[in-house]
């Protein structure tokens, strides 16, 4: 049997440092992963993470498959009625809703999510646009929002939407699992259904029921688009 050849050899380890499989960046520990050196990246404000998105989203075989239609139809299960989705981005989870508003801090995302027709406001649009309006939404969506923010600033955002929410309506809270979160660079907190939970419950929602999508929990140390959902009840 022929010796590794030192070559090759090398060449991977400078290909792993280079390029690091994506559930070992930002030199964050998960359980299940291996550790790794930070690097810096931009944050989801800027239009750099929009043409992520979208080179992400536009893929060819995502598009022939129509690969979101099992999460569309989870977040129809929750009867949303009447939705906020808080951090829109270009309006995926709108598409699924029947009655949709979308807000996103990011000035490029929300004219994408315009261009194909959904209702999406800047945040510094929000509080004079013609949809906020005081206990006028059924659900306030926040989905693959949260991991970006720490707590404090999390338990902010969240806060100042609760406004529009109609007494008796519902937070939607959609969080990535270890593969998800690790995937993307601008992730900064994992959150499991623990944490959602406990932010809801913080937040005067007196009910919580969670559960992993589309598959079992375990699923989420290698499925990247694995999902922890929690719905929660406000009074």
């Amino acid at each position: 049997m022929q010796p590794r050849s030192r070559h090759r050899r090398c060449r991977w380890e400078v290909t792993l440092k280079a390029y690091p499989p994506p559930w070992c960046r930002r030199g964050i520990r998960i359980p299940g992963s291996w550790p790794v050196h930070s690097r810096t990246v931009g944050g989801t404000e800027e239009a750099a993470y929009t043409r992520r998105l979208a080179a992400l989203g536009d893929r060819r075989w995502k598009q022939v498959l129509d690969v979101q239609v099992p999460y569309r139809w989870q977040l129809r299960r929750t009867h949303p009625g009447r939705t906020l989705d808080v951090g829109c981005g270009l309006g995926r989870d709108l598409r699924a809703l029947d009655v949709g508003v979308g807000v996103d801090h990011n000035p490029d995302s929300v004219a994408i999510a315009k261009a194909r027709g959904y209702q999406a406001w800047t945040t510094t649009e929000w509080p004079t646009c013609p949809d906020a309006l005081p206990a006028s939404f059924d659900t306030i969506l926040l989905s693959h929002v949260l991991e970006h923010l720490d707590a404090d600033s999390a338990t902010q955002i969240v806060q100042s939407y609760l406004p529009y929410l109609k007494v008796g309506g519902q937070l939607v809270l959609v969080c990535p699992q270890e593969r998800g979160y690790a995937s993307d660079a601008t992730h900064v907190r994992f959150l499991d259904a623990g944490a959602l939970r406990s932010l809801a419950l913080d937040l005067g929602f007196r009910t919580a029921t969670s559960r992993s999508f589309p598959f079992p929990r375990f699923v989420g140390r290698l499925f990247t688009y694995n999902e922890t959902w929690l719905v929660a009840r406000r009074g």
